[in-house]
């Protein structure tokens, strides 16, 4: 990699985070022991999001069984659902005023249901304190048990259902051992199939070493599982141990892929440098 390239272009530089807001945000999901994506995947955005008092929670604990390595979230053994996380996410919710929850988990391979129970736990209970949250769940692919657990997640409804391909099918050896990309379009074909009316979405990282072809393709199969929504945004290193960015893609060439996804047929596209599954999630049209 080029010197170039190690350095952060000026585009993706971002001012320290402060303010009231952001340190509300920061000690209301602190003192409530709330994980979030945000922190565990050292999120870029996490200055901006919690600014605005929004916060993407991380259920089912902070250890996952799978070791992507785009990803920087602790591998291992996790510990059991946490029977008190569905009312402490709607304590957050209620000292936030939060109305567009966004709730996303590890990869729960040791669980029969992938977790999906511990989803709908947790989205019935901040439902029954704030009757007017609106939801997206942001799901593993539920790796043998898919079926069991869209039928779980079905008494949670409604809600935006979201999966991340994260790359391209070539990427996937590197970047994604533990995933498989056709298993990743079923999982948003069934929920398509499954939840009628209900909102599919997925993401794509880009800077990895995908070509524009591959990307195009990514584009096109997901629509073709009828995927709805979707976002693009820059690959950035989150840990030491995680993939080195290959290419830092210029704001231009994202508004492009922006323009390129309305045309394949995408209803909902936010394609930035700092997009990611969750960001401004909340919106009815993407920026």
């Amino acid at each position: 990699m080029t010197e170039a390239r190690r350095k952060l272009p000026p585009w993706l530089r971002r001012p320290w985070p402060a303010g009231h807001s952001f340190q509300h945000t920061r000690e209301t999901v602190e003192s409530l022991g709330i994980e979030t994506i945000c922190t565990n995947a050292n999120c870029p955005n996490r200055g901006e999001c919690w600014g605005r008092g929004t916060a993407t929670v991380l259920i089912l604990g902070n250890v996952c069984t799978r070791n992507c390595k785009f990803c920087s979230v602790a591998t291992g053994k996790p510990l059991p659902p946490d029977p008190t996380e569905p009312a402490r996410l709607a304590d957050m919710a209620r000292r936030m005023s939060i109305r567009y929850l966004v709730i996303t988990s590890v990869n729960r391979d040791d669980l029969p249901d992938g977790g999906a129970s511990h989803f709908r736990d947790c989205i019935s209970e901040v439902r029954r304190q704030c009757p007017s949250m609106r939801f997206e769940i942001l799901t593993p692919d539920f790796r043998g048990c898919t079926e069991q657990a869209l039928e779980i997640l079905e008494t949670a409804l409604p809600f935006v259902f979201a999966h991340n391909v994260e790359t391209v099918p070539s990427l996937y050896p590197v970047a994604r051992s533990g995933g498989n990309y056709e298993y990743s379009l079923n999982v948003l074909r069934m929920a398509r199939d499954r939840y009628p009316g209900v909102q599919t979405k997925s993401s794509i990282m880009l800077g990895l070493g995908e070509s524009d072809a591959e990307v195009e393709q990514v584009l096109r199969d997901l629509r073709r599982v009828g995927c709805d929504r979707l976002t693009i945004g820059q690959y950035l290193r989150p840990s030491k141990d995680s993939l080195e960015v290959v290419e830092y893609v210029t704001p231009e060439k994202f508004a492009w892929w922006k323009n390129r996804a309305r045309e394949i047929g995408f209803a909902w596209v936010l394609s930035s440098p700092f997009a990611r599954s969750s960001y401004f999630a909340e919106q009815e049209d993407a920026r």
